[in-house]
């Protein structure tokens, strides 16, 4: 499969991988965002993601930091509604 090359598919590779760790964990999303430990919480689950994001896009994109933006509104954003001592 060849590396995507482009900053729209870059992005919505990211979307996606980031809408699967929701979509898939969503009991520790909600543990993790109450209790303030989202990110340790699915610490292997999200190197996962990225490891994939990594062998899909070409490393010059890397740097736009797609995935970790693509975690933050899906994982966090979209969740704003659930009670945190952080918001």
């Amino acid at each position: 499969m060849p590396l995507i090359e482009t900053e729209e598919a870059a992005r919505r590779l990211a979307r996606a991988i980031a809408s699967d760790l929701s979509l898939y964990n969503e009991e520790k999303i909600v543990n993790g965002i109450t209790n303030d430990n989202l990110f340790e919480s699915l610490a292997e689950e999200i190197e996962e993601g990225r490891a994939l994001y990594k062998r899909r896009v070409a490393p010059e994109l890397y740097p736009k930091n797609y995935y970790d933006r693509a975690l933050v509104d899906i994982l966090i954003k979209a969740k704003g509604h659930i009670k945190s001592k952080i918001w």
